[in-house]
């Protein structure tokens, strides 16, 4: 047998096991250190929509990967110009343009007309547009940001998507160790009551440890990954795969009272782990990798690594962890302990006995979930997902305060139309409801006399193909008003140009939520369907997996109805992985439960009994399987000042719980009721 000659030879090579495992290490911590980092959202976006190459011609033919403006609180023209030679100073700056640039230094604000005047310059206060040469979340671009803060002082506020991006980069990784050391001592509590020993649980966790730092070395192949997969991929590693390692860990206790001799022991318990983990590992690994069906590949940037995680933990529990264990098996043995964990038997009952009001809760609460699940609300603006006193917060703050700077998009079109028809186009734009301004060269030649206007303000504005006009909105981010707004403009500006483009992080955003709409629904369809078929194929039945599948939907549509009576609204990614995680990474427990009733009733006991043996039997592990992926999720969620990955491991950590509860209670009262069914439609089950 395969299995228990692998088991052998782990046993018998555990020392080079081992030796192996610490040297793979340093290439492990060398890719970490190597693997790049993005904190830019809007580059998961797919390549080909119009928006993405609007920001590719920004880049390459106006030399504008991105830009920030920079509010300036009573600074004088001298200063402002002073400031100005300062920024141009620094490389990945191309231009800066605020109102010396428009109309110089010889010209009293006084002078200045009021439709320049009211956009760029209320109440002593004016604005710079600093553009910059890379991209958006660029390392380059990150540090001009940071040298920006540098030169500057509390005058200057710095606003864009490019210094927020940063403050998320600064208080993610401020905050990302504290993450694990969280989850750690969470799960550390949870085992020392699951386990029977002091000293295993760090063992076990030191296990799951290795793993966690093979797959973030890993990353190196990718290229990088985003932030909140570097936030969550380790702790939601740690929270899937320990039932693995627990599962060897009672494997080889149960197994030691019948071998003496302590590597033949680990061996059948290694076998035995194969069997069961390897199967169960390949729903929840499915479950990951249906991620990558995401338009938004932000969904391929986390399955990917979290489906890998989860194979490495499986690597690890059947190599490194016996290894450890046999190790340091003495260790083990002196720090054992009674096992506080109790046996769950009046819970037990209970669902036996109780199973037809169990299913009438079911059908009440149901419709409940269900009616939560479809409304609750999520926003797109990330933004609000950061803690108000960041800097770039404040400044955009500041921006929409003093200037009414909310969303500012950028227009592309052709340089051949007259300024007659530019002017006549951004009259139409300005009628729209919730448009403030809109500012480009036809628009200010026609403010200023071009008589008077520096040589090279149309460099600004203009190139050899396109001219550049800037249209700013009241509204926020990724509204609904804004994206309505959005679709007019558009609508206006194919008139005068059937290839413009409206460009900037108003469109990009307005993509992102049509993406990710279309997300939430496909990425649900193909996890379920992929799931559905792996479950088939293990269970070697049609109508398990269907039952199954709904009971873990049930939890999902609770888990996310919940936020919609507290009246919370949710981040959008969150919305669209959620319920995709915690079908991939708790629907184990259910097969657990249904694996053990199978076999029952093909001994021959009837459906109560076999219910009963096989609750008997389940119980205890989804439970300690269940609280150590609330405890990997729940602490990070509480702590997190980054609502985005705040969110998300508090929907996990409560996702966990509910799953655990509708397994242990809904699906036995499901597997009873629906007996004859099942042992009519699974193999080998048909003569029950």
């Amino acid at each position: 047998m395969f299995q228990l000659k692998f088991g052998e030879f782990v046993c018998k090579h555990k020392k080079i096991i081992l030796i192996t495992a610490l040297l793979l290490l340093i290439p492990s911590l060398i890719g970490m250190k190597m693997t790049r980092i993005n904190y830019d959202i809007l580059v998961y976006l797919p390549e080909d929509i119009e928006t993405i190459q609007g920001e590719n011609i920004l880049s390459e033919d106006f030399n504008m990967g991105a830009f920030s403006m920079i509010v300036l609180e009573n600074m004088k023209t001298k200063e402002i110009v002073q400031l100005e030679n300062k920024i141009k100073e620094i490389n990945n700056v191309e231009k800066v343009i605020g109102i010396a640039d428009m109309i110089g230094t010889r010209i009293p604000t006084q002078m200045i007309p009021d439709e320049i005047k009211h956009k760029i310059y209320k109440e002593g206060d004016t604005v710079l547009l600093v553009t910059f040469k890379d991209s958006i979340s660029s390392d380059t671009t990150m540090q001009t940001i940071e040298t920006l803060r540098e030169i500057t002082n509390e005058q200057c506020k710095i606003s864009g998507m490019s210094a927020t991006i940063l403050d998320t980069r600064n208080l993610s990784n401020s905050e990302i160790a504290i993450y694990v050391v969280i989850a750690v001592a969470l799960c550390i509590i949870i085992l020392q009551i699951a386990l029977d020993s002091y000293i295993a649980p760090l063992f076990l966790l030191l296990n799951i440890g290795i793993a966690i730092l093979y797959n973030m070395g890993s990353n190196i192949f990718l290229g990088q990954i985003s932030y909140i997969t570097k936030a969550i991929s380790a702790v939601l590693q740690l929270g899937v795969t320990m039932d693995f390692a627990i599962f060897l860990y009672h494997s080889y206790k149960a197994e030691q009272k019948n071998h003496q001799d302590k590597n033949q022991a680990m061996a059948q318990a290694i076998s035995k782990t194969m069997v069961s983990v390897v199967g169960s590992s390949l729903t929840t690994i499915a479950g990951f990798l249906a991620l990558c069906s995401m338009n938004l590949t932000l969904g391929k940037d986390i399955g990917i690594v979290m489906a890998k995680g989860v194979l490495l933990g499986v690597i690890s529990v059947i190599t490194i962890l016996p290894a450890i264990l046999l190790s340091f098996d003495n260790l083990i043995e002196k720090t054992k302990h009674k096992e506080i964990m109790p046996k769950f038997t009046k819970v037990k009952d209970m669902v036996i006995k109780h199973y037809k009001i169990i299913i009438l809760v079911f059908m009440i609460v149901l419709p409940i979930a269900i009616y939560g699940y479809t409304h609750t609300e999520v926003y797109y603006n990330l933004d609000k997902s950061l803690p108000e006193t960041l800097k770039s917060v404040e400044a955009n703050n500041a921006l929409k305060d003093k200037f009414n700077i909310v969303s500012a998009e950028v227009l592309l079109v052709d340089k051949n139309i007259p300024d007659y028809k530019i002017n006549e186009m951004l009259n139409k734009i300005e009628n729209i409801e919730g448009i403030e301004w809109t500012l480009g060269y036809a628009k200010i030649a026609g403010s200023i006399p071009e008589s008077i206007l520096p040589s090279d303000i149309s460099s600004i504005f203009e190139n050899d193909k396109y001219q550049m006009i800037i249209i700013n909105s009241k509204y926020e981010m990724a509204t609904d008003e804004l994206n309505e707004q959005i679709t007019q403009i558009n609508n206006i500006i194919k008139q005068y140009d059937e290839k413009a483009i409206l460009a900037g992080e108003g469109p990009l955003m307005k993509d992102l939520v049509e993406i990710s709409d279309h997300d939430f629904n496909s990425v649900n369809v193909v996890s379920i369907a992929v799931i559905f078929i792996i479950m088939i194929m293990v269970l070697e039945s049609i109508s398990l997996p269907v039952i199954l599948i709904i009971v873990i939907e049930f939890a999902i549509f609770i888990n996310m109805g919940i936020p919609f009576y507290t009246n919370t609204t949710l981040p959008f990614v969150a919305s669209i992985v959620i319920g995709t995680i915690q079908l991939g990474a708790t629907i184990d427990y259910a097969i657990l439960i249904t694996t053990n009733y199978i076999t029952k009733r093909k001994e021959g006991n009837n459906k109560k009994e076999a219910i009963n043996e096989a609750l008997g039997s389940s119980i205890g592990s989804i439970v300690v399987s269940g609280l150590c992926f609330f405890g990997a999720t729940f602490g990070v969620g509480a702590y997190s000042k980054i609502e985005m990955i705040g969110s998300l491991c508090s929907l996990m950590s409560r996702g966990a719980i509910i799953s655990m509860i509708v397994v242990i209670s809904v699906l036995p009262a499901f597997l009873l009721i629906f007996d004859k069914i099942i042992c009519k439609t699974t193999r080998q089950m048909k003569r029950i």
